[in-house]
């Protein structure tokens, strides 16, 4: 393991209790802390990359995604003869071109993505695998390793794949709630707060929001700004949201509405099971106590995105094979809404007319633009700071909304 940051340490742990041999390094100033907490596993830290490549078999590259050239560019050339190289990066364009580069021509590289934080076990969780160049002798053992993990193995073709549908399932997905978020920053108020944000749709926002700002802002960073495919769609999604808002302030109803159900036919109307979202369980999750203030929403952000799919011609329930918990939960709300007359009847009249949900959507419209402007200008450390503020702003509950999505999810499951 090259890298024993929290995912790092999982695998580690993961594959010494299943009684493999386990070497791993990480910055010199953790090795003492490391090797305290990992010697009772039996898992040795060396010195440096290079120790472990040297004597591994295979090797697992478990560093930020834009990290990956500086590492492999050092450490590549100590690559064991014929050892298999894997790299857990959640966008695998840099990563490939980091391998072709610098790793020996004996050395196969196959291509892994957990799914999953660290603060789930391996066991039960999705796993993506995708061969690159290795033989089928090789896969073959590589698949029998990583089977220990006991996840969900899910087979891919090749890295151009798995790009193209973590756009959709994670980059997008993370976009729209991370301008949810930033939204609520700006307007300086707790949407628990409102009474446009107490139904069953509104406490998974909150709660996926909360999630995904209780993590760290590299990996949602280098998935947005590394991957080649996410850039296409993030700026699809904001040109969305911008023509419905612009069509919502001229109460054009004309044209909101017609495009609003070309979108829902294209989407909802192919040949595809449904996630079916429970109303009764999201409406156990609220944060706030405001039902008697309750109002309708204008869901703009959930509008945009199906408005975004319709645009791009991306079905999204054919990217349920590489689904996260975030994604499943937006496209089962998206869904829930969608496919209830009344209720998409209701988003579209306030998102027309109510004057009362307008200054939310104001700030949500300048929020996306924001988010779209940083990615498109691969602003890495504008990105963090971006998520920083907004991770501030939500910092005393982002432990109990991390709970509270996790049961959720289980939930809803």
């Amino acid at each position: 393991m090259i890298g024993l940051g929290d995912m790092g340490k999982l695998y580690a742990c993961t594959f010494a209790k299943a009684g493999l041999s386990v070497v791993g390094c990480d910055l010199q100033e953790r090795k003492l802390a490391l090797e305290e907490e990992l010697s009772p596993f039996g898992i040795q830290v060396l010195n440096d990359a290079k120790e472990v490549s040297h004597i591994s078999d295979f090797i697992f590259y478990a560093v930020e995604a834009e990290k990956i050239n500086e590492v492999v560019s050092a450490t590549g050339y100590a690559t064991k003869a014929g050892a298999i190289v894997t790299g857990m990066t959640s966008v695998k364009t840099p990563e490939v071109a980091a391998f072709e580069k610098y790793l020996p021509a004996d050395a196969e590289i196959i291509l892994t993505h957990a799914l999953h934080g660290p603060g789930f076990e391996t066991k039960g969780q999705k796993l993506i695998v995708a061969p690159h160049r290795i033989s089928d002798k090789s896969y073959a053992k590589a698949m029998e390793v990583l089977k220990v993990l006991e996840s969900e193995i899910i087979e891919l073709k090749d890295y151009h794949q798995h790009d193209q549908i973590m756009a959709d399932t994670q980059a997008v997905t993370h976009m729209g709630f991370e301008s949810m978020g930033t939204a609520w920053k700006n307007a300086g108020t707790y949407p628990w707060e409102s009474g446009a944000y107490v139904s069953g749709i509104d406490n998974v926002k909150i709660l996926t929001t909360l999630r995904i700002f209780g993590y760290k802002a590299h990996i949602y960073a280098g998935l947005a700004i590394l991957n080649p495919y996410a850039s296409k769609q993030i700026e699809t999604y904001g040109q969305s949201e911008s023509a419905l808002f612009k069509m919502m302030i001229q109460e054009d109803e004309a044209n909101f509405r017609e495009r609003i159900y070309k979108a829902r036919d294209f989407v909802f109307h192919g040949q595809h099971d449904l996630i079916l979202f429970d109303d009764a369980i999201m409406k156990e999750f609220s944060i706030g106590d405001n039902s008697a203030l309750a109002k309708p929403n204008s869901h703009l952000s959930l509008l945009a995105m199906v408005d975004a799919w319709y645009q791009l011609q991306i079905n999204p329930y054919d990217n349920l094979i590489g689904q996260t918990p975030p994604f499943k939960l937006r496209l089962g709300i998206v869904e829930y809404l969608f496919k209830n007359d009344e209720l998409l009847e209701e988003t579209i009249r306030t998102a027309l007319y109510d004057k009362s949900i307008r200054g939310d959507d104001l700030e949500f419209h300048t929020a996306v633009r924001e988010w779209a402007s940083i990615i498109k200008y691969k602003d890495m450390e504008g990105y963090k700071a971006h998520f920083k503020a907004a991770k501030d702003f939500f910092e005393p509950l982002l432990e109990k909304g991390r709970e509270q999505s996790a049961l959720l999810i289980k939930r809803l499951s």
